[in-house]
């Protein structure tokens, strides 16, 4: 069976793959070979450069065409890796392969063997792989997650000053307003965005064992180390993790999932709110002209976006968990397990992304209905008490939460008219009564 949106496995690749396919370029398997490609050909230049004296010959003009292997990398060329890794049932080796037949092509026949000197396959793929992440993340992630807080932020603005019962524990409490409410969630996001952007991208780069020794065993008096620091940071732009095993420890990469997962569980508490909110007719949702809500009650419009994007979040979280929990942990110096785990990354990041996209749609169909606002505040005068017994408190009145919960915590209904008859029996002046009858539900909503 061909592979297409119908018959792919995974909704990534197929249902969603329209609202993901960005992550194609850094995630897909042609992406992961690029990457190699990219850090095999940037490896030899660096050599080049250092000077290895047997690659003194290479001339430097050269190194634009050496770039242009993986600059204008192809699915074709893609595919001839992969078919040399039939043969030789290694990826990176066929990656290596492929190089050298670029180098004939180029003249540069003498020098082939130098591609991947002294090198284990992880020192390619714990560079590609940290490096596509981190492309990813300034290219994708990063914009997508601005529109979510930009949106966010909006709302909280937009309705900054429209007063709303707030529940806690799910029981009318003191009044809050819907902008603050929300700046809450852009509060957070920021926050965790700030610490998300402390991590850094970390590669390793050492050899079979981290230690330079085949380097050094044939160049003793060059500082590998030295070189393998400037390689990946100035020429990569990543972090030198050293010393390490065989393969990188991850560390950084378990902390850069750990926060992307924090701010996928804000995210989920905010679709929660939301989803609560429009149960409660807090907010109507816009009409699609054809949209059906329900295949059997023609009424409904459910809040599908905000469902959709908690459940992304959900599964993008749990994988995100696995990766952080399992990554740092590797027997002795090296076992495979990392290998086939890291084939992973893009996934969690494409439900990210899905559930990203839908919070910002549900948001946008998002109409308020005040009069619901308005309609619960004028059912829970209760709520007023917590402000008239502090009131009294401050008057030295005796008492002051024994006498408001004997008035309020009862089965009648407490109205603004029965918290009236209840300050004017209070032994206070007629200034602080006035004062105490000025506060309302829709009032008494802070800073």
């Amino acid at each position: 069976m061909a592979l297409s949106a119908l018959s792919a496995i995974s909704p990534i690749d197929g249902r969603y793959r329209s609202k993901v396919d960005a992550l194609g370029n850094y995630f897909s398997e042609e992406a992961l070979i690029k990457y190699r490609v990219l850090v095999e050909i940037e490896y030899f230049i660096a050599l080049c450069e250092l000077p290895l004296p047997q690659l003194a010959g290479v001339d430097a003009s050269k190194f634009e065409a050496l770039r242009a292997i993986y600059k204008n990398f192809t699915t074709i060329d893609a595919s001839a890796i992969k078919d040399i890794e039939k043969i030789t049932n290694h990826d990176v080796k066929a990656v290596e392969y492929f190089i050298k037949e670029k180098f004939d092509g180029l003249g540069l026949s003498n020098f082939k063997e130098f591609i991947h000197f002294g090198l284990t396959s992880q020192d390619i793929n714990n560079t590609a792989i940290p490096l596509s992440i981190k492309d990813a993340m300034n290219d994708v992630y990063v914009p997508e997650y601005l529109v979510v807080l930009e949106k966010i932020e909006t709302l909280a603005k937009d309705w900054a000053h429209i007063p709303m019962l707030a529940r806690t524990h799910g029981q009318p409490a003191s009044p809050t307003r819907l902008g603050k409410e929300i700046d809450v969630f852009a509060v957070r996001l920021k926050e965790q965005f700030n610490l998300l952007n402390d991590v850094p991208s970390a590669a390793k780069f050492g050899g079979a064992t981290g230690n330079f020794n085949a380097h050094k065993v044939a160049y003793p008096n060059i500082d590998w180390k030295a070189f393998g620091t400037t390689f990946v940071q100035e020429k990569l732009g990543l972090q030198h993790s050293f010393p390490t095993t065989q393969i990188e420890h991850y560390d950084h990469m378990a902390a850069l999932f750990d926060a992307l997962k924090r701010i996928n569980t804000i995210l989920i508490d905010l679709d929660r709110d939301i989803w609560t909110y429009v149960s409660m007719d807090y907010f109507k949702q816009k009409i699609k002209a054809g949209e059906v809500g329900s295949s059997a009650m023609p009424h409904k419009v459910n809040p599908i976006d905000f469902e959709n994007s908690e459940g992304n979040l959900g599964l993008a979280n749990a994988i995100f968990e696995h990766l952080s929990a399992k990554l740092p942990i590797s027997r002795l110096q090296r076992d495979l397990t990392d290998s086939t785990v890291l084939r992973n990354v893009g996934v969690p990041f494409g439900h990210t992304l899905i559930a990203f996209k839908s919070t910002v749609k549900g948001l946008g169909k998002l109409l308020l209905n005040e009069a619901k606002f308005a309609q619960d505040l004028e059912n829970n005068w209760a709520v007023v008490a917590e402000a008239i017994q502090t009131i009294l408190r401050r008057e030295s009145y005796p008492n002051p939460y024994e006498a408001l919960k004997g008035l309020t915590r009862t089965n009648a209904a407490i109205t603004q008219s029965s918290i009236s008859n209840f300050i004017d029996t209070l032994d206070v002046s007629d200034t602080i009564k006035q004062e105490l009858k000025a506060i309302t539900p829709a009032n008494y909503t802070g800073i």
